[in-house]
């Protein structure tokens, strides 16, 4: 009795919470800071955008700054790394590619972070497939199989530009050359823009690359469309057929943007980060611009998208172990 009123004397119950667990507390008072957004690649690039949309309209939503920090290096390890030392506590979130979150895992066994077991999904943000890109004064094929035929006639000398080993423009071309049995030489640049630059200049004949960073120089006749590799017409580009109306099967392919979560997040903490993140994507200004770019908005569940990320790692390892690709 007498500890009983000596806490009620100093104005505590056994349900206040100062003599809750930290944790609780965390919990009870988020976001009691700002909440910081890791972006493992450079401002501008497709993560950045999609966590620059996703920050806009969170923090109207919660009250509190989120801060987007761009964190490049190493194909998104460096930032990756940093991530899976975040607490747990909702303040620190990352909104990254398929590379970081599916395909770095399959390509590099010595992998700094593990997204499977050290980060939590939130949800998956946007898509945007690829396209088969060429530079029209050297390839004249307009469709899939005109241009199916002028890769096999030149064997041995197309080549094909991409954004860096391992990335997704680089599997996805790697996928197809392992479908469609060609040969064209992997040459890989240092990020999107130069492979789009050297396939203008015809220094490459061919690439795979996000719709969002091509469709200006296809509106304008720089480059070419032959396919996009999503699973119906995409609305940007409606007179370019899906790889399978072109023939070629079993060619889905979508570059995409996540958001995690460190492992450890509690449950209903988490369910308050996907709600947020999900509200933000689709308040329709957002998905407006998005969709202007090439983007397609998910904003799946948790649950969805961590089923998603599995499947993805095992579909790119296959395609990594045929390929025989090696990290840089």
């Amino acid at each position: 009795m007498r500890r009983r009123t000596m806490l009620s004397l100093c104005g505590f119950t056994a349900a206040s919470p100062l003599l809750l667990p930290a944790r609780g507390r965390a919990q009870q008072a988020w976001p009691s800071r700002p909440v910081t957004i890791l972006v493992p690649f450079v401002a501008g690039g497709a993560s950045d955008i999609a966590a620059r949309a996703i920050s806009l309209r969170m923090q109207q939503s919660i009250g509190k700054p989120l801060v987007v920090e761009n964190r490049p290096g190493a194909n998104g390890e460096v930032a990756g790394r940093q991530f899976a030392r975040s607490a747990p506590d909702g303040h620190t979130l990352m909104v990254a590619s398929i590379g970081v979150f599916a395909i770095n895992p399959a390509l590099r066994p010595n992998l700094g972070y593990d997204p499977v077991k050290q980060f939590a999904p939130v949800t998956l943000a946007v898509t945007t497939p690829n396209v088969l890109v060429v530079n029209p004064k050297t390839v004249t094929a307009t469709d899939f199989a005109g241009f199916l035929d002028w890769l096999k006639k030149n064997r041995g000398k197309a080549s094909y530009s991409t954004s860096g080993i391992g990335s997704s423009d680089h599997l996805t071309a790697e996928l197809f050359k392992q479908l469609t049995d060609t040969d064209p030489q992997h040459i890989p640049y240092a990020g999107g823009a130069q492979a789009i630059t050297a396939l203008m200049s015809d220094d490459v004949q061919l690439s795979f690359q996000n719709l969002g960073s091509v469709l200006p120089h296809l509106q304008e006749g720089r480059l070419r469309a032959i396919i996009v590799t999503a699973a119906e017409r995409h609305p940007q580009l409606p007179q370019v057929p899906t790889a399978a109306e072109a023939g070629l099967r079993d060619f889905v392919v979508t570059s995409w943007q996540a958001v995690m979560a460190p492992a450890g997040t509690p449950q209903p903490l988490l369910a308050r980060l996907h709600d947020e993140a999900a509200k933000a994507l689709r308040e329709p200004e957002a998905t407006q611009r998005l969709e202007q770019i090439g983007f397609t908005v998910v904003a799946n569940s948790p649950e969805e998208y961590g089923a998603f990320q599995r499947a993805e790692i095992d579909r790119w390892r296959k395609v990594i172990e045929t390929g025989g690709i090696k990290p840089e």
